[in-house]
C-alpha cells in the first residue's frame, strides 16, 4: 500500500468515529499519532547508535509497548488507556534544562493535545495502519514527508486552521532570496506549521551541509497548540533530533525591551498572522509609538528590534501595512530608518485562498543602512489563468521571472520594466511613509467619455421600463381571460 493510499485510509476510517469533526481535528488526531510513532521509531535507531541514549518517553508509553502489537489492546481498554493514562503521563513528564532533553518536545506537544476518538476498535485500526510505516526507512520517510506537505496543504480548507499555512511556492521563493547559510541563526517568531523551517533545512542541505547536526541555529516559536504539533513532527521528518528550539508560545507575550543583544538573529523569516488582533495587555509590551493591537504590527516592530547589524528579513504582510496611517505610518518610518528596505514583491489577491484573498507583499530589507531607493516588482497571476486557487495553486516556477531579474546577491542590473518600478525614501516620505505604491507602467483602461456612457445608461434604463410596463400589460391581459 503506498504512503498517499495509507494516509487516506486512516481519513476514512476517522470519519466514522462520532469524537472527530471536521479537517482540523482530523489532522490533530493525526498528528500526536503520527509523532508518537515517529519519536518511537527515531528512539530504536539511537539506542542502536548510542550507548548511553535514553528514551524521553517511559517504556510504559512508548509506541513499541502498547500500540505495536496488531493484536494488542482495544475497544474500552485502549480508549481508558490513552485518555487516563498515556496523555496524563506525556502531559506531566518531568523536564530538564540540559540542552537536547527531548523529554521537553513531548510535554510541549502534549500540552494541549486531545484525543478526540471515541470508538477504541477504530482507533486500534487506526494505529495498526500508522504501524505500518517505518520512519526509518528513507524512502518512506521521504514518500510520508511529501504526504505530510499535502496534510498541512488540507489545512487551507479547515476554517480558521488556514492561517498556519503559507503556499510552498512563497516560503521557497523567500528563503532562496535571503539564502541562509549554516552557522548563520535563523528565526521565525509566527512560525505555524514550520515551512520556512523546512525550506530553510532543504536549502541549506542542497547548497551547503549534507548532516543535520551542520544546521544548528534554528528559533521558532507558535503560539497555538495545532500547528506546534505539526510543526514538531514535520522537524522529526526532517530528521531534526532535537526540535526543542520550536517553543510553544506567544512571541509578543515578551516586552519589547527586555530582547537584548544575546537575542539578536541573522535572519528572519516568518509570515505573522495579519487580520488578528492580540488580547488586551499585549501591546502594553511596547514602547508607546508602537503600540497596537494589530498583530502584523507588533511583529513587525519586533522583527526589527532582533535583527543583527547586516541581519537580513523576509516578511509577508498585508497591503494594509503598506497604506495604513497612524502606528503604521511610524513603524514604516522606523523601518526605513533602521533598514534598507531594498525590495518589494506584491503579491496578487488570490495567493493566499481560499483562506484569505487581500493583497499581500513580500517585505525584503537588511539592518544596518538606512533605505535610499525601494525596487517594487508585480507578480501577476499567469497568463490564461484568472487566478490563484486550490486547484491551481502559485508554483514556484511562477515566480522565476521575478527571480532573473534580482540581480543576485548583490542585486545588481536591475532596471524598470512593465513589472518593476523603483521609488526613492525621499518620494515614500513626502506622501507620508505610504508604500502601497501602484504599478506606474500599467496602463490604465480605458473605459471611455463618461458624458457618452451617461446617455447610454439613460436609455439603457428607459428600455428597461418600456419593457417592463409591456411586460405588465401582458401578464393583466392573461390574468383577465
Amino acid at each position: 500500500m503506498s504512503v498517499r493510499t495509507l494516509v487516506k485510509s486512516i481519513q476514512d476510517i476517522m470519519r466514522q468515529d462520532t469524537g472527530v469533526d471536521g479537517d482540523a481535528q482530523r489532522i490533530s488526531q493525526l498528528c500526536w499519532m503520527f509523532f508518537l510513532k515517529i519519536i518511537d521509531d527515531q528512539d530504536q535507531e539511537l539506542e542502536l547508535t548510542r550507548d548511553d541514549y535514553r528514551s524521553p518517553i517511559p517504556k510504559k508509553y512508548q509506541w513499541r509497548s502498547w500500540a505495536a502489537d496488531q493484536e494488542g489492546i482495544t475497544g474500552e481498554e485502549l480508549l481508558a488507556f490513552i485518555n487516563s493514562d498515556l496523555f496524563p503521563a506525556l502531559k506531566n513528564l518531568a523536564t530538564s534544562t540540559r540542552p537536547g532533553d527531548r523529554r521537553r518536545v513531548v510535554k510541549d506537544v502534549f500540552e494541549d493535545a486531545y484525543n478526540y476518538m471515541k470508538s477504541g476498535q477504530l482507533i486500534r485500526q487506526v494505529i495498526n495502519k500508522i504501524s505500518s510505516v517505518d520512519f526509518n526507512d528513507l524512502t518512506e520517510r521521504q514518500h510520508f514527508g511529501d504526504i505530510y506537505e499535502q496534510i498541512l496543504t488540507d489545512l487551507q480548507s479547515a476554517g480558521n486552521a488556514g492561517e498556519y499555512y503559507t503556499p510552498r511556492a512563497v516560503t521557497a521563493f523567500m528563503v532562496d532570496r535571503i539564502d541562509p547559510h549554516p552557522g548563520e541563526i535563523l528565526f521565525d517568531p509566527a512560525c505555524g506549521t514550520g515551512g520556512f523551517l523546512t525550506c530553510s533545512i532543504r536549502h541549506m542541505r542542497d547548497r551547503y551541509v549534507k548532516k543535520p547536526a551542520q544546521e544548528a541555529g534554528m528559533r521558532a516559536v507558535e503560539k497555538k497548540q495545532l500547528p506546534h504539533m505539526l510543526c514538531v513532527t514535520n522537524m522529526l521528518l526532517h530528521g531534526i533530533e532535537d526540535p526543542s528550539f520550536v517553543r510553544h508560545d506567544n512571541t509578543l507575550a515578551r516586552p519589547y525591551i527586555s530582547y537584548t543583544q544575546s537575542d539578536r538573529v541573522d535572519i528572519v523569516l516568518t509570515n505573522p498572522p495579519f487580520g488578528g488582533r492580540e488580547e488586551d495587555g499585549i501591546e502594553s509590551n511596547f514602547p508607546t509609538h508602537f503600540r497596537t493591537k494589530e498583530t502584523a504590527d507588533l511583529f513587525l516592530a519586533l522583527i526589527v528590534r532582533l535583527l543583527k547589524k547586516d541581519g537580513r528579513a523576509a516578511v509577508v504582510l498585508p497591503d494594509g501595512s503598506l497604506f495604513g496611517e497612524g502606528v503604521k505610518t511610524r513603524l514604516k518610518e522606523h523601518l526605513m530608518e533602521e533598514c534598507n528596505l531594498h525590495t518589494i514583491v506584491r503579491l496578487p489577491n488570490s495567493v493566499f485562498r481560499p483562506y484569505a484573498s487581500i493583497g499581500t507583499n513580500l517585505l525584503f530589507f537588511e539592518k544596518g543602512t538606512p533605505t535610499e531607493d525601494i525596487w517594487f516588482w508585480e507578480h501577476r497571476v499567469p497568463e490564461g489563468q484568472k487566478a490563484y486557487s486550490m486547484t491551481k495553486p502559485i508554483r514556484l516556477d511562477h515566480l522565476q521571472d521575478c527571480i532573473d531579474w534580482w540581480g543576485g546577491a548583490k542585486r545588481k542590473g536591475r532596471a524598470e520594466g512593465p513589472r518593476a518600478w523603483k521609488v526613492t525614501a525621499e518620494e515614500v516620505k513626502a506622501c507620508g511613509y505610504n508604500l502601497d505604491i501602484k504599478n506606474p507602467h500599467t496602463v490604465a483602461e480605458d473605459h471611455g467619455d463618461p458624458e457618452t456612457l451617461l446617455v447610454a445608461l439613460d436609455a439603457a434604463e428607459t428600455e428597461t421600463a418600456r419593457l417592463r410596463d409591456q411586460l405588465k400589460t401582458i401578464l393583466a391581459e392573461a390574468l383577465t381571460r
